[in-house]
């Protein structure tokens, strides 16, 4: 195999395999090339991974040791990217009744799913983490977008038990918006004792469903190591009961009224200027 073509198969398997360990043995058989050739090959993908700002390889050496491809993304095409967001949340389209905000075909657009995935995955690709987590509908198209890019299986919490998913943990919770006692269940099966969690919603006012599954968690001994949101809600008169968390867009003025809405960058990109 020429090396152009061999450097195409190698940025396609690290591109479509995140955060997976792979041997440099595994590199050499496949391609029938020698493990200096291939480690040649890398230096020059790692190099361009970096200089496209999405990522960049990390070697580990050692019987364990090997490659694995790290999604990262250029903190000023993150900065424009959630500026584009803010930009298509304060559409005056989007407001409902109620002052709420129509998100739907956000949360339905894989190539906005996929930014935003990898914005998440740069925000907490230092962290140990076993899975990620949400709750039932909104959130889990971006709860697989993160997931995809940390190579994590995703856990979904319901409103109620399903017979097909075996005994389930139930725990009730404040909803932070209508202040209701409502239900949430995990299956037993779906996440390991002690497991590492990150946390992700489509929005946020008070916190009280991600509260909630903090609380869930807790019967399991899980740590919640990260907690991330597509919007926030500015609401001066809800009291926010979750304070270590990562929001792309804050929304702080819905005016129903005169249809208007105004919307800022969350705290993701303060946070990211820390890590620089």
């Amino acid at each position: 195999m020429k090396r152009s073509h061999r450097l195409v198969a190698l940025t396609n398997y690290f591109l479509t395999h995140p955060h997976e360990l792979v041997q440099l043995s595994y590199f050499a058989d496949k391609y029938t090339s020698s493990k200096s050739s291939i480690s040649e090959d890398l230096t020059i993908i790692d190099h361009m991974f970096q200089q496209e700002g999405v990522g960049f390889l990390k070697r580990t050496s050692g019987a364990t040791g090997g490659i694995r491809y790290i999604p990262l993304g250029a903190k000023d095409e993150i900065e424009k990217f959630i500026h584009e967001l803010c930009d298509l949340l304060k559409d005056p389209e989007r407001i409902l009744p109620g002052g709420y905000l129509y998100m739907s075909d956000l949360l339905g657009n894989p190539g906005i799913m996929r930014k935003i995935g990898h914005v998440f995955a740069t925000a907490f690709a230092h962290l140990d983490i076993d899975v990620i987590m949400t709750v039932a509908t909104k959130g889990i198209s971006l709860a697989h977008a993160v997931a995809y890019h940390l190579n994590k299986p995703v856990v979904t919490v319901r409103r109620d038990p399903k017979v097909t998913e075996g005994s389930s943990v139930s725990i009730n919770y404040v909803s932070g918006s209508s202040r209701k006692i409502q239900t949430m269940v995990l299956p037993k099966r779906s996440l390991a004792e002690g497991a590492n969690v990150c946390i992700v919603d489509d929005f946020m006012e008070a916190g009280g469903t991600i509260n909630g599954m903090t609380s869930l968690l807790a019967e399991f001994n899980a740590q919640v190591k990260a907690i991330g949101v597509l919007a926030e809600a500015d609401d001066e008169e809800d009291e926010r009961v979750i304070e270590d968390y990562l929001s792309l867009v804050k929304i702080t003025t819905v005016d129903v009224k005169n249809h208007y809405t105004k919307t800022i960058p969350g705290n993701l990109l303060p946070y990211l200027a820390t890590k620089s």
